[in-house]
């Protein structure tokens, strides 16, 4: 098996979990005598991105079934604007390396990174919701164009903790890997980039307000970060937010998404509701 780049600096064992099914199964993968460009190595040496893994013939790699495909909203020949279910990876990544959202559109998409095809903008695992999708390169160069530009409008639905102390506002703060650690983001960062998030209130709760939050940038875990920098933590958010009892994931829910169409300039807009389990919790508040 070929290590992806997107797997670089992970450790043997983890990539190997992620194939294999479990950590177990990768430990008695390199105690077999699991191969790295022909060489044996620990289970902690780190991957570089490129390498060829050989498993010896004792060591079985499940047959995973591919993922299901997500509903596609709207499509032409050029793009597809899909609604993506919560815990489904974007794309291959640490800890992730089949399984994806790029695995489950195989054959449909294309553009820009071989290991992303047509991916030009994305949602976490645990949010829902609608992205669009290049299906060719000159569909993703265009489209990569839109969000430069910030000609992407995207809307989402967010249930915080707390009372906001108006019905709307503006959060300008940027963004960046956390000084102390780097699988965080935040505002206390070496390298911070532009970020900027508006927010309605859509209906408060006694504990808690449904948001309704636009982005003029698109930074990693922007939404999170920001409303947890003012005091609105995302309900369901175990990084950033507060645990819910009765939420599984973070309520977090890509609910709109409009933009010119990168070829004829006709307006898309797309929308999709709430999914069942977000819906349902607000009900139960």
């Amino acid at each position: 098996m070929k290590v992806p780049a997107a797997a670089a600096g992970e450790r043997l064992d983890r990539f190997l979990a992620s194939k294999l099914g479990s950590r177990a199964a990768a430990e008695r993968a390199v105690e077999a005598g699991a191969l790295v460009d022909g060489i044996v190595r620990a289970k902690s040496h780190r991957l570089a991105g490129g390498e060829e893994i050989d498993l010896p013939e004792s060591v079985a790699v499940p047959v995973l079934p591919p993922p299901a495909e997500p509903e596609i909203v709207w499509e032409d020949e050029h793009l597809l604007v899909l609604d993506k279910p919560a815990g489904l990876v974007v794309h291959p990544g640490a800890g992730h390396a089949s399984g994806t959202l790029v695995d489950a559109l195989a054959g449909k998409v294309a553009g820009g990174d071989p290991e992303r095809p047509g991916i030009v903008h994305r949602l976490d695992r645990d949010t829902s919701g609608l992205m669009v999708v290049a299906r060719s390169e000159a569909a993703h160069e265009r489209l990569r164009e839109l969000v430069r530009e910030r000609a992407l409008e995207r809307t989402y639905l967010a249930l915080v903790r707390g009372r906001p102390r108006s019905r709307g506002g503006k959060i300008d703060a940027p963004i960046g890997r956390d000084r102390g650690d780097p699988t965080r983001m935040s505002l206390d960062s070496a390298s911070p980039r532009e970020a900027v998030t508006h927010f309605e209130v859509e209906r408060l709760l006694p504990e808690h307000a449904l948001l309704r939050v636009t982005l003029e940038t698109g930074r990693m875990h922007q939404i999170r970060v920001h409303l947890a920098a003012v005091d609105l933590p995302v309900a369901g958010d175990s990084v950033y937010g507060v645990a819910e009892p009765g939420l599984e994931r973070q309520f977090l829910h890509a609910t709109q998404l409009a933009f010119p169409h990168p070829f004829s300039g006709e307006r898309i807009a797309t929308k999709s509701d709430l999914p069942p389990d977000l819906a349902a919790y607000l009900t139960s508040l």
